[in-house]
């Protein structure tokens, strides 16, 4: 299922001067300013009165025109990772932000979905390069001089990841079985320490199986998923839990000094994930409503009903930096201050201190037989 975007009004990020200056005004996380960069003036950011919204998964691709829901933004993919940025006017990029590599790529026009909601940065630049030197000082076995190459190559750049949620109710119906365990006394024979035979007695669990159907309900609300593909799944995750309550109405402003990741899951394909992750939750109703001891679930069929989306943009500090011939992320939740990151292992360093424990060991056994 693709998006039905191809005929959408081109609506460019728009830029905002300080009124001091002239210089573009960058939005300050954990404040709700713009703030210039060169004189620190600041523009309050309007708060919007509008609610964030909740599209109707079917009637969007029916009429996505209509709704206004799309936009045309310029994006660049990069080579290497295949990671996908959007560009605001005048802004250019020398690396690719997600894997730290020279980018060769022109941007090209693109018809994305218009965010619907963001979560604005709360942690600043500042606190993540703390954050960011802090975890590479504590890294065991880290190659010599990482710290300095990393803080050089990489940097720390800001960056809205974007992830769909998914609202909806389901309808499942199930064929299984019920597991009720039971007890029978069996008699055997061993021989105890003075070497005669004995005879115990011991209880055997057995398992009767009835047959078991029925029908179970379920709401969901904001199952979210990552609709980027530019980071490791692995490492994103870990990032969670995401403060969605604290979302706010998509404005330009909040992007205002920072890029965002061009979705590359769409919607259609993003449904069919978030499906993937409601199938456990039913799953454990469906356990629930067998009752027993044990269940086996034989057959599901599942309806879904009432299916809303947003599309959101979440806040992440990422440093993409290269050793050796590899690449390494290094991510902090810009709205908890989370911490995730890859990190090189020093081959050299781990065979030393193997090689010192084992003469240690040497040594204490040399000791021990004197």
């Amino acid at each position: 299922m693709s998006d039905p975007t191809q005929q959408t009004p081109n609506t460019a990020a728009k830029q905002f001067p300080c009124s001091s200056c002239g210089a573009k005004l960058e939005f300050h996380p954990g404040a709700a300013t713009l703030k210039c960069p060169y004189c620190s003036h600041e523009n309050r950011i309007p708060q919007s009165a509008e609610e964030i919204r909740e599209l109707d998964f079917y009637e969007y691709f029916a009429r996505a025109t209509e709704q206004g829901d799309a936009q045309e933004v310029q994006t660049v993919k990069c080579q290497s990772c295949g990671g996908t940025s959007t560009l605001q006017p005048n802004i250019s990029m020398s690396h690719c932000p997600f894997c730290g590599t020279q980018l060769q790529a022109k941007a090209k026009a693109s018809r994305l979905i218009k965010p619907g909601a963001i979560l604005p940065f709360k942690i600043p630049k500042n606190k993540a390069m703390e954050l960011f030197r802090d975890w590479l000082g504590g890294l065991w076995f880290a190659p010599g001089g990482l710290k300095d190459k990393a803080a050089k190559d990489g940097g720390i750049k800001g960056m809205y990841i974007p992830y769909w949620t998914f609202d909806a109710q389901s309808t499942t119906w199930y064929d299984g079985e019920r597991g009720e365990d039971y007890y029978e006394t069996e008699r055997y024979s061993e021989t105890d320490d003075d070497g005669n035979s004995v005879t115990r007695t011991r209880q055997i669990r057995h398992t009767r199986w009835y047959h078991a159907s029925g029908t179970v309900w379920q709401n969901f609300d904001d199952v979210i998923v990552q609709a980027g593909r530019s980071l490791p799944p692995e490492i994103v995750d870990e990032l969670e839990p995401w403060d969605l309550k604290a979302l706010v109405p998509y404005q330009d402003a909040y992007m205002s000094g920072f890029q965002a990741e061009a979705y590359q899951v769409d919607l259609g394909d993003g449904f069919e994930r978030a499906k993937q992750e409601m199938d456990g939750a039913i799953r454990a109703t469906i356990a629930a409503d067998i009752g027993g001891d044990h269940q086996r679930i034989n057959t599901v069929r599942t309806q879904f009903d009432g299916i809303t989306f947003k599309h959101i943009l979440l806040p992440v500090w990422i440093s993409a930096y290269k050793y050796g011939d590899k690449s390494y992320r290094f991510l902090i939740n810009g709205s908890t201050g989370e911490v995730q990151g890859e990190r090189p292992w020093s081959v050299a360093k781990i065979a030393m201190t193997v090689l010192a424990s084992i003469i240690v060991l040497i040594l204490i056994a040399l000791v021990l037989k004197k």
